[in-house]
């Protein structure tokens, strides 16, 4: 029985599991998200553009650094269906999300930095506590650890 040629410019779902280091069920999911897009052969077989491979490498990048599904998807419709996009796109894109990473390294190290200052007694109800109890909302409660349950 002949085989279903595929023509140079598509990958199975396989081949493009096996080339990008993403599981066959990740890549569905990414599709179903909108993430990334195939077509059917008559056998009803997914074929992905060769493209497919560098926006699923950006999809993992994305994901890495924290950047959602939703917020993903948005700036890949933002890229040409046309062509395979450039360096120049894709570092558009990732220019667009420096701002919330960096609000969000700075709310890390803010966190760093008041972790360094808990003594960890476990009264969670210090004044200086800025992770646990900023403006020591749980004192006006009374002494000892107010979130910890209590021994019968």
């Amino acid at each position: 029985m002949p085989r279903a040629r595929t023509t140079f410019h598509e990958l199975t779902v396989g081949q493009v599991a096996q080339r990008s280091g993403v599981a066959i069920s990740a890549l569905h999911f990414y599709e179903r998200q909108g993430l990334i897009r195939s077509t059917r052969t008559s056998s009803n077989q997914r074929r992905y553009s060769r493209d497919t491979l560098r926006r699923v490498a950006f999809i993992r990048a994305s994901q890495h650094v924290g950047i959602s599904l939703a917020a993903i998807r948005e700036a890949l419709d933002r890229l040409p269906s046309e062509r395979t996009p450039t360096p120049d796109d894709w570092a558009r894109l990732s220019a667009s999300w420096r701002t919330e990473l960096d609000a969000r390294i700075a709310h890390l190290q803010a966190l760093r930095d008041d972790l360094t200052e808990c003594i960890g007694c476990g009264c969670l109800s210090l004044r200086s506590c800025h992770l646990t109890n900023p403006r020591d909302v749980l004192g006006r409660e009374g002494p000892g650890a107010r979130r910890l349950p209590r021994r019968r």
